[in-house]
């Protein structure tokens, strides 16, 4: 029994460390998650601007076809999820863009999200986890940063979720 109870936590030890080098890419992959081509500019602006080890990402919505609406009014906790969920994909795109490899991030620093909302919803941080889960699956705890999930009276073009985030990089 001791034995057989060794070889488990071994195996299961040499597993976590597996999963633990695997990268980014390879993790989202793991989850079911494919990166989109990343978004390009709609105004006059960049999507992201590196200074030092420090990535700066604009505002982003979905890759393509996004979320319109406002929460708590056209669309359900489930819907603005998924869509800051698209969101989140949408970046690790720009960022594996600006930088060419998702391994290059140390950590996420601050992400800012903002709801579509109507004057009563108050769930903002459950739509905003869409984004960081994402986040989290590519980068375990690096991809948690200090983080505000607030709700606006209209975005561009109604989208429902826009995030922007500051990211170290190594």
């Amino acid at each position: 029994m001791k034995y057989a109870l060794f070889l488990l936590m071994s195996f299961g030890a040499a597993f976590l460390v597996q999963a633990k080098d695997d990268t980014p890419e390879q993790r989202l992959v793991a989850a079911g998650y494919s990166l989109p081509a990343p978004t390009t500019p709609v105004a006059n602006y960049v999507t992201w601007r590196q200074a030092g080890n420090i990535l700066y990402l604009s505002g982003h919505g979905e890759c393509g076809d996004r979320t319109t609406g406002k929460l708590g009014a056209d669309l359900t906790v489930e819907q603005g999820y998924l869509a800051a969920q698209g969101t989140g994909l949408c970046m690790l795109a720009t960022i594996k863009d600006a930088v060419g490899d998702l391994s290059r991030v140390k950590q996420v620093l601050q992400i800012m999200g903002m709801v579509n909302a109507s004057p009563d919803f108050t769930q903002q941080p459950q739509v905003i986890n869409g984004f960081s889960d994402v986040f989290v699956v590519a980068f375990g705890d690096s991809g948690k940063g200090a983080r505000a999930a607030v709700g606006m009276s209209s975005l561009p073009s109604g989208i429902a979720v826009e995030i922007s985030a500051i990211i170290e990089l190594k």
